[in-house]
């Protein structure tokens, strides 16, 4: 004998009550989550200080990234997880068949939708960011400096009416619009500062550039961000940013050392 109809609505009813309050429950918990994800994302410190015009841009992308992110990591999980829990196999159920449905095209629409306008919204603002920091402005402070990376160390050529000065060590002064062009002897390397926020591959045959701003003195980690042999791990220097007149003397040294040692 089947349930009256007024008690299969009740029931029907009761069900949906109980679906939307378990909605809302998610949406609660996936919006705590979500906060405390971004607030732990933005806290957390990823990256080394900041000692180059370019960086400020490129974090301010990563924390846009996390704040975009996250939510949707959140929101993702947390239907994955409410599915496991609804729509699990109870004892006894092994053999049948699951309940016939139809697709939600609504549904669908928004959850393609949604995630297209996100990407497009992030590719766009990453390559106005990426192209505004790969801008070369002229600047009466602005020099340039070659770097050719071997297994496994890098050399820096400094420019000058005697020739170039070649230098195991990179000596930069502050405030200055630096282009260095990026060769290689033998394989691929990549030369990375990562307190400059920038890098670029080190390809035998052709010459790659790009353009830093110094911005803080200090001592910052040279390394090869690209796997080349067995020695990858040791390939590292520094780049010292100093004063201009530190640099200029540093330079001048530097050239009557190597005058000495040619004559």
């Amino acid at each position: 004998m089947g349930l009256p109809e007024e008690d299969t609505a009740e029931a029907g009813q009761a069900t949906s009550r109980e679906s939307r309050a378990q909605l809302r429950q998610m949406l609660v918990i996936g919006v705590v989550a979500s906060v405390l994800g971004i607030a732990l994302g933005l806290v957390i410190d990823w990256f080394p200080v900041q000692a180059s015009g370019e960086a400020k841009p490129i974090d301010t992308m990563w924390d846009v990234l996390i704040i975009a992110s996250v939510p949707v990591f959140v929101l993702t999980q947390t239907i994955v997880l409410y599915s496991v829990w609804k729509f699990r196999m109870k004892p006894g159920e092994e053999l049948k068949d699951g309940p016939p449905i139809h697709g939600n095209t609504q549904l669908e629409v928004v959850w393609t939708a949604i995630p297209a306008i996100l990407l497009v919204g992030l590719c766009t603002y990453a390559y106005i960011v990426l192209t505004d920091i790969e801008k070369a402005d002229a600047s009466p402070e602005q020099m340039n400096v070659r770097v050719v990376g071997e297994q496994f160390t890098w050399t820096f050529f400094y420019p000058g009416e005697g020739g170039e000065l070649a230098s195991p060590e990179l000596y930069l002064p502050i405030d200055t619009q630096v282009t260095f062009a990026v060769q290689s002897k033998d394989v691929i390397h990549d030369f990375f500062v990562p307190a400059f926020r920038e890098k670029i591959d080190a390809v035998p045959g052709i010459t790659t550039n790009y353009d830093v701003n110094t911005r803080r003195v200090g001592d910052y980690p040279v390394v090869c961000a690209e796997l080349c042999g067995l020695g990858h791990s040791t390939m590292r220097q520094t780049a010292h940013v100093v004063p201009r007149p530190q640099f200029d003397q540093w330079l001048a040294d530097q050239r009557a050392r190597a005058a000495e040692a040619a004559e």
